[in-house]
């Protein structure tokens, strides 16, 4: 019968499960009679008898126990056949033979179960402003006050039935006892017979069993005794706890002996939202034994953690007290629980103190006064003497955002910025602390902006330079001045000067007195080589101008060396220096000649009057494979992106600088110029000439008028020539002058005509002497339905293109020639004739046959 009282004892305990997380465990209740073992996967079942056995019980007695606790007979067949499956039936009965002293553990269903079985409900946490209420649940939730199983015995331990106890005695006698608190609280020893050690702390435990084990063992009596005896607490037995009122979750609780009443919160969730944190009862007995207050935990850390519980404690969580609020400069504004009699000191203590904004020199406090609120204002010096009630909502304002003693300068001083007014202090002396007037100041007018007591402003002007002579009085400055120091450069438009033309930075750079040309040409990096010294002019802004006369020019010549020139002119601000290109400068002009030529390539043109045939000499004229009427000349047109004659250069000097890189041996004057080159290079870019932008700009402007209107803006264009009449007759008219970029291509001699457009079967066909377009129209399987016959073309190896003539109906097709492409276009979609057009038609038919009618022919 004790057997089984153990086993029910035990089992109770699946009225509640204990879940572990990663730092605690949290116990909520469940119900085994809803276990469905389908749902429990093979490890979990696994786990289940692996703990059961660790507890000391066998399978068998796990599936009794399991029943007994409300489990259904099918489920219980259920989890039986799952565990012989699974080859775990052979479970560890309980034995009294000697443990192997594992470390202490406490023993009960909870544990066995934790985490494999889902909670009947969960928690729901809310974002409660009263302190302390999320202490004992929580989201994330870290802190359980779970007690340390593996600590030494407490000396004031009461043992209860379910308590392991190990007996050992040594010295000259040795003897080894491991016995269990049965539930009539006796513990039986072998050859000895029961003690009885419930309810007895663990230090009076030990002397009892000592007394009664002396008998037998004489050693361990007598002043100098030679036998020794040691008691320890082995796993801890459970007790129930009841948790009753205010509560989130309240119930009876299965924990360990070692618990205290936070641990018991903590597995109930904590007070409930009406629940007091500061007068929580622990019944004991029918007789209240303590009073727990939460707020000594969570503001001194003074956790009463000594206060163990014993089995059938009762909990009870009463009402809160009285609440009161605190809002503003506090560090926790949060609504408080408070005792009777605390002061308003003892608040502030609780939330925190104050923050570092806080007014402290008063706070305000509404309170319920009957029928309505009233506000009080409470001192410092109030704060311990203010008694509070509840209701009470305490405001902690905020300090102003106002300065009693700032004055600002700004301006021409070397050190702006907010200073301290100090008692008497004077313009003077705050121009001192700022480390004195800059050299631009201007001292003839200073200005002080003034608050005056309605928070208006008004404007102090002063002479600063009459005050700093001592001439004038100085100025006492108040709260909240602003000191206004203006610099003489803020008084005048900024200066500057302007350089153009042939100088490697043209642009704008600061006037400074005595610039000169050849100066501000140093700034601008230098002359470009192909700047004319003798033709720089300065264009100066005149003050006094007369009507049309919108500058003066001041020619002036500057050395090429840049070096001293007495005669030089100073730049006034404002003036432009432009800096003209040589007349006799030009750059070398590359063509191109490729194809059939005896040496094809690049060639430089020699003087502005080398023509086509000249290009063709040079290159050792055409080969024998030339086709002459085939040549084309590709031609940059305006709209070509040129490069102008800066990114011409600088693309050079890049150049320059990559092979300058490339050789890790550079003398030392080369590497100087390498320094130079990452220094000096400018950025590169391309730009319209402004003739080529002003054309491209009108083609746009017309294409947006004409929708139909489709304009292809191109950078190159081929030239028709007409090579053989060239080499013929050199210098005609035939002979083109050659541009930079021309490109010359003389193919090698063509044996086809490439027809294009809508014939039935476009393709490439072999030329025959003699025949004419017809022949290859045919060739290509004819004209198709939509062809537009009359305004079929034929464009020529050497770009030049003839149409199609008509005349009388008669089509005189031009002739095909090696090379050739027939092309024949397609006729524009033909729109359907609608009623409204045939109307319109025959009425106009009509009327002009009815005015025919009328006319009078007699003569």
């Amino acid at each position: 019968m004790n057997l089984f009282k153990r086993f029910g004892y035990i089992f109770s305990l699946l009225f509640t499960l204990t879940a572990f997380g990663p730092s605690g465990f949290a116990q909520q209740n469940l119900d085994i009679s809803t276990l469905n073992v389908d749902e429990l996967s093979d490890d979990q079942i696994a786990e289940l008898v692996q703990r059961a056995n660790e507890a000391g019980l066998s399978t068998t007695e796990f599936l009794q126990m399991a029943e007994m606790r409300g489990l259904s007979g099918l489920q219980a067949e259920k989890l039986k056949a799952r565990i012989e499956e699974l080859n775990l039936g052979k479970g560890v009965s309980r034995a009294t033979a000697v443990s192997k002293r594992d470390p202490r553990k406490q023993v009960d269903l909870s544990v066995i179960t934790q985490g494999l079985l889902a909670p009947q409900a969960n928690l729901e946490e809310g974002n409660s402003r009263i302190f302390g209420a999320n202490l004992f649940y929580q989201k994330n939730r870290r802190l359980s006050f779970e007690p340390n199983l593996n600590q030494a015995t407490p000396t004031n331990y009461i043992l209860g039935p379910g308590d392991i106890l190990y007996i050992d005695i040594y010295g000259q006698s040795e003897k080894y006892y491991e016995a269990t608190v049965n539930p009539d609280g006796f513990v039986l020893l072998d050859n000895i017979g029961p003690v009885s050690v419930s309810g007895k702390r663990i230090e009076d435990a030990t002397g009892i069993i000592k007394s009664r084990v002396s008998k037998f063992y004489p050693g361990l009596s007598g002043s100098n005794p030679s036998t020794f005896l040691q008691v320890t607490l082995g796993n801890v037995r459970t007790i129930k706890v009841h948790i009753l009122g205010e509560v989130r979750l309240p119930g009876t609780f299965t924990l360990s002996a070692f618990s205290s009443v936070f641990n018991a919160l903590y597995a109930a969730g904590g007070p409930n939202e009406n629940g007091s944190l500061r007068a929580i009862k622990l019944v004991r007995k029918n007789q209240t034994i303590a009073e727990i207050d939460v707020y000594e935990l969570l503001t001194k850390g003074a956790a009463n953690l000594d206060l163990q519980l014993q089995d059938q404690d009762v909990l009870l969580i009463p009402p809160y007290l009285a609440r009161t609020e605190i809002n503003g400069e506090v560090k926790r504004p949060l609504i408080f629980e408070i005792k009777p009699e605390e002061t308003l000191s003892q608040l502030l203590s609780y939330a925190g103190e104050f923050t570092d904004e806080a007014f402290r020199e008063r706070i305000s406090i509404s309170r319920i006064t009957g029928t309505q609120r009233s506000v009080s204002d409470v001192m410092p010096s109030q704060f311990g003497l203010f008694i509070l009630k509840g209701g009470d909502e305490i405001t902690v304002g905020k300090i102003l955002n106002r300065y009693s003693n700032r004055v600002q300068i700004k301006g021409a001083v070397y050190r702006q910025g907010v200073f301290a007014l100090t008692e008497g202090m004077t313009l003077t002396q705050l121009i001192q602390q700022a480390e004195g007037l800059k050299g631009d100041a201007f001292t003839d007018r200073a200005s002080i902006l003034r608050t005056k007591e309605d928070l208006s402003s008004e404007v102090l002007e002063v002479n600063l330079n009459a005050i700093l002579s001592g001439q004038a009085t100085d100025i006492m400055l108040k709260r909240e001045d602003v000191v206004r120091i203006s610099s003489k450069y803020e008084l005048q438009n900024e200066r500057y000067v302007q350089i153009f033309g042939e100088v490697k930075r043209p642009g704008t750079y600061p006037f400074a007195e005595g610039l000169t040309p050849e100066e501000l040409i140093l700034m601008a990096g230098g002359l470009q080589e192909s700047a004319n010294t003798e033709d720089v002019e300065i264009a100066r802004r005149l003050e006094d101008e007369d009507l049309g006369t919108l500058a003066e020019l001041i020619p002036v010549k500057v050395n090429a060396d840049l070096s001293i020139n007495d005669n030089s002119p100073e730049l006034m601000a404002f003036d432009q220096l432009i800096v003209r290109k040589r007349a006799d400068f030009s750059r070398q002009k590359l063509v191109t000649i490729e194809g059939q030529v005896n040496s094809p390539g690049m060639f430089a043109i020699q003087n502005s009057g080398e023509r086509i045939s000249d290009l063709i000499r040079r290159a050792g004229g055409i080969n024998r494979f030339a086709y002459a009427k085939g040549a084309t000349l590709i031609r940059k047109t305006e709209f070509f992106n040129t490069e102008s004659e800066q990114i011409r250069r600088t693309r050079n000097l890049e150049s320059l600088r990559m092979r300058l890189l490339e050789d890790p041996n550079n003398s030392e004057a080369q590497e100087e110029l390498l320094q130079r080159l990452f220094k000096d290079l400018p950025v590169i870019g391309k730009s319209d000439s402004a003739g080529s932008f002003v054309k491209r700009e009108a083609l746009d402007q017309l294409a947006e008028g004409n929708a139909s209107l489709e304009v292809k803006i191109k950078e190159t264009e081929v030239v028709a020539i007409n090579l053989e009449k060239i080499l013929q007759n050199p210098g005609s008219e035939e002979d083109l002058l050659l541009e930079e970029g021309d490109i010359l291509s003389i193919p090698k001699v063509l044996q086809t005509v490439r027809m294009r457009g809508d014939v039935v079967y476009p393709t490439t066909l072999r030329h025959e002497n003699g025949k004419g377009l017809r022949h290859y129209i045919d060739g290509a399987g004819g004209f198709e339905r939509r062809a537009n016959r009359k305004q079929t073309y034929v464009v020529y190896a050497n770009g030049a293109v003839k149409r199609t003539k008509s005349f009388i109906g008669i089509k005189a097709y031009p002739p095909v020639e090696p090379g050739a492409e027939v092309i024949v276009p397609t006729k524009g979609p033909k729109l359907p004739l609608r009623l409204g057009d045939v109307v319109g038609i025959t009425t106009g038919l009509a009327t002009l046959a009815l005015v025919i009618s009328q006319i009078n022919w007699t003569p």
